[in-house]
This record gives structure tokens, C-alpha cells and sequence, in this order.
């Protein structure tokens, strides 16, 4: 039984007339008379009666009648999800970014992505690098924003590095200012607010003070980018933080530069080597990509 077959009964069950069918469904009546013979003989029964030129359906052809519209209405129906996915008009992707980033660079991307698509979902999941690639590893997210190097190797993955930023020392504004520029052995004496385990940026700051042969004290640790933040404006210590970030801190934050060399990270566009991304992700990606 083939979708053709049934597009020609159901035109002619409604028409009740063989010419009249094939200019309906675009086709030489000679076709469609030997599409429907065809369907009958698969089927086993005849499904009209042509008694002196007048077209009836027989009891089988009352009996599918129904199912054909509803077999004809389910193909059109996917034909036009299948089309609107697409044609970029639903779906839905899924992102994973580092808190930072979802704090710096993600709103004004994700503005423009929703205003260029405004049926596609997005789906937003915060966590460090190593949690993204796991997450990207199992099939749970299409795409993440990763610092890299990648905490372990990861062939799996395909990575394109997307911007380099540079760290900067965020305090509060009501405190007593740093030397400028801070050089990472003056935070020796510094206190400092830290995120918690897992944290690229807090990895990248405790190898930074290693570096310089000590260990920095923690006055508050274990947070997330916005309490960290909320911490220093309530002056219990120093941050290390993206610069990005810190350009949208607020007034109430003083915003420092580190010393040359300092520090900077590398972000990169992750996504599995094995998988293509949903049409909808692949056009989040150019959009990252070509981010100013």
C-alpha cells in the first residue's frame, strides 16, 4: 500500500468522480484508475462501486476511508514538523557553559539567537569544564563552553577555541584600593574569596599563587560566581574573576589589572566528534563563532 494509492481513494471517495480526482491530485486519470485497481488488488476487495457511471464506495472502501484521512492527516502533520524543524521555527538546544560565562558572554548572544529564533528552546546548564565534558560525553548536552586545557583528554570531543580573556582582581569598592597593577605574589597577604571545588577559575588562581611558592588564604570559599561576587562587595576579601564578568559587576566593585604576564583562559566550543549538532545548535555555534 503505498501513500500515492490512498491520496488517489481518498480524492475519489470525495469527488465521487475518477476525471475530477486526477485534476484534483494533479495526475492523468488513466494513473490514478490504474493506482486504485492496483490498491484493490492488494487489498483484496474492490472499494467503489461503478454501476452505470455512478461511483460509490463498497463497505470496504466505507471501512477505509477513515483510516486513509487519518494516514494522509498524520503524514502531512510531519511533513510540517519536519519542516519547521528544519526551517529553524521549533527545537531546541542545549548548551552548557561555565558560570562565568553564562554571567559574561551568554545574555547578549542568547538575545540575538532568541530574536533571530524565537521558537527554538534553549536549554541552559551551568558547571565547570569537567562536568560539561561528561555531560557532553553521555548525550545530555549538544554544545558547552569549556576553559580549556580539557581537565582530562578527550578524543571524543571537537573542540574550536573561541576567545582568549584576561583574569582581573575584583575588590570592593568601599575598601581600601590594591596596588596597581597586582602582581599574583602581593595576593600572599591578601584574603581571599574562592569558588568552590570544580571551579576552572579557581583551579587557575591556586596553581597561579603555587607558582609564586605559596599557598593564598581563603576567607570565604565554596561559592557560586554570584555569591563570590556578593562576598567581596561586602569586603570580606579578593577575587580573581574574568574581566568580562567584572565589566558587568557594578560600581559598588573596584576592578584591578594583574601585573604582566598575568593570567588569561582560553575558551573553547565543544561538541562530540562522533555526533553532528541539531541544525538549531549548528546555528548557535556560528553565532558563537562569529561573535564580535
Amino acid at each position: 500500500m503505498q501513500f500515492q494509492q490512498l491520496l488517489y481513494f481518498v480524492a475519489v471517495a470525495e469527488t465521487r468522480h475518477f476525471t475530477r480526482a486526477a485534476e484534483r491530485v494533479h495526475v492523468s486519470q488513466p494513473s490514478l484508475s490504474q493506482q486504485i485497481k492496483a490498491l484493490e488488488q492488494e487489498l483484496g476487495a474492490e472499494l467503489f462501486s461503478r454501476a452505470r457511471g455512478n461511483i460509490t464506495l463498497t463497505d470496504a472502501g466505507e471501512a477505509l476511508l477513515p483510516l486513509a484521512r487519518r494516514i494522509l492527516a498524520d503524514t502531512e502533520t510531519a511533513r510540517i514538523e519536519v519542516q519547521e524543524l528544519a526551517q529553524l521555527k521549533r527545537g531546541r538546544v542545549r548548551l552548557g557553559a561555565t558560570p562565568s560565562l553564562c554571567t559574561g558572554l551568554l545574555p547578549d548572544v542568547l538575545r540575538t539567537f532568541h530574536d533571530l529564533h524565537p521558537g527554538i528552546e534553549l536549554l541552559i546548564e551551568e558547571g565547570g569544564s569537567h562536568d560539561l565534558v561528561r555531560e557532553l560525553a553521555r548525550g545530555a548536552l549538544d554544545l558547552a563552553l569549556l576553559v580549556l586545557p580539557l581537565p582530562s583528554p578527550s578524543p571524543a570531543l571537537t573542540t574550536v577555541e573561541l576567545l582568549t580573556e584576561d583574569l582581573v582582581v575584583v575588590s570592593a569598592a568601599s575598601e581600601p584600593p590594591p596596588r596597581r597593577p597586582v602582581r599574583i605574589k602581593d595576593l600572599r597577604d591578601q584574603p581571599l574569596v574562592m569558588f568552590r571545588h570544580g571551579y576552572d577559575l579557581r583551579e587557575l588562581t591556586v596553581a597561579a599563587c603555587r607558582a609564586e611558592g605559596f599557598e593564598p588564604t581563603f576567607t570565604v570559599e565554596g561559592g557560586e560566581l554570584d555569591a563570590v561576587l556578593g562576598f567581596v562587595r561586602a569586603g570580606l576579601g579578593l577575587a580573581v574573576v574574568p574581566a568580562m564578568v567584572a565589566g558587568r559587576a557594578g560600581r559598588d566593585l573596584r576592578v584591578t589589572a594583574l601585573a604582566r604576564p598575568g593570567l588569561r583562559r582560553t575558551i573553547a566550543l565543544a561538541h562530540r566528534s562522533d555526533v553532528a549538532p541539531p541544525r538549531a545548535a549548528r546555528e548557535l555555534q556560528n553565532l558563537l563563532l562569529h561573535h564580535p
